[in-house]
């Protein structure tokens, strides 16, 4: 029998050897292993900015998204040596090692092990006690599939969606911070406020909780900031919880493990009104960066101070 020639791709000058190129990693959707490489390559430029010199949390489904999937944080030792990482500080006095992403050929080598969901930490691996983010993640209160099944209840989650993204929007503008917008390619959309890293994740956390509260207390039959999903009945969830040391957001331009493979995508704060969590999916997305100019070009200089 004939012997089955590697499949080497070259990236970045490294040398990457991709299995099971047509692995369908979203089989009802019929997008192929390679073609969420080619994805990951494509999009490098536009995505690396925003992670450049964070350490990630890597989500896996190397059977695809109906397979076993996984969180990994500690980098593994079969990983190539030009992987970039860094060791970290744990609460308990351990650490951990987790990877950088600083080209494309990492992007396309972690897809290739079925890395579909990229997530960062709220700080930069060289201040990484010192958050220069803060994050909202407003959620519906049922699922995508309960929300199909009830049209009216989606139609209501999106108003309250966006309407709670703008009362923080207008809440943190007053505050002095420059908050930016965008999907989360799943269920809802991310408020991301650009910090200058002066202050504690312990502070970060003191500030953000006291936002979503204010909102829950103006508008306590909308919003709730309630961990129980039981008790949440159907408000919008205000998660306010991922800024604290060693938690992680999805990343700019990270896939999503859902159907249709939508993406996480910044957006401009006008563009609320009409597109909705899951709308750029790995088959618009190009087309949509080809027309629009980055909506978070100035993500890093408006960074301001924690009112605190």
């Amino acid at each position: 029998m004939k012997k089955k020639e590697k499949n080497i791709q070259e990236i970045d000058k490294h040398s990457i050897e991709i299995t099971h190129a047509d692995k369908l990693y979203f089989p009802r959707s019929h997008i192929t292993k390679q073609a969420t490489i080619e994805y990951y390559t494509k999009i490098a430029p536009y995505l690396l900015p925003h992670i450049k010199n964070y350490t990630i949390v890597m989500r896996r489904f190397p059977e695809g998204i109906d397979g076993v999937n996984f969180y990994q944080k500690q980098i593994p030792d079969y990983f190539p040596g030009w992987i970039k990482h860094k060791t970290v500080d744990l609460k308990k006095g351990d650490t951990q090692t987790l990877v950088i992403i600083d080209n494309s050929a990492t992007l396309a080598y972690l897809a290739n092990q079925g890395v579909l969901e990229i997530h960062s930490w709220l700080s930069n691996s060289e201040a990484i006690h010192k958050p220069n983010k803060l994050i909202f993640d407003l959620d519906p209160s049922l699922t995508l599939h309960d929300s199909i099944l009830h049209a009216s209840t989606l139609k209501t989650d999106l108003a309250n969606l966006r309407f709670g993204a703008r009362a923080l929007k207008n809440m943190l503008e007053k505050n002095g911070l420059n908050p930016f917008l965008m999907t989360t390619g799943s269920r809802g959309y991310h408020v991301v406020v650009p910090l200058l890293p002066t202050s504690s994740f312990e502070q970060v956390h003191t500030y953000a909780r006291h936002c979503a509260q204010t909102l829950v207390n103006t508008y306590p039959n909308l919003f709730t900031i309630e961990i129980s999903k039981k008790k949440r009945g159907k408000k919008i969830f205000i998660d306010y919880l991922r800024n604290a040391y060693g938690q992680t957001s999805i990343a700019c331009y990270s896939l999503r493990a859902l159907e249709g493979a939508p993406i996480a995508t910044p957006l401009d704060w006008h563009e609320l009104a009409k597109i909705t969590p899951q709308q750029y999916t790995i088959k618009n997305i190009f087309r949509r960066l080809a027309r629009k100019n980055n909506p978070w070009k100035d993500f890093e200089k408006s960074a301001k101070k924690l009112p605190i």
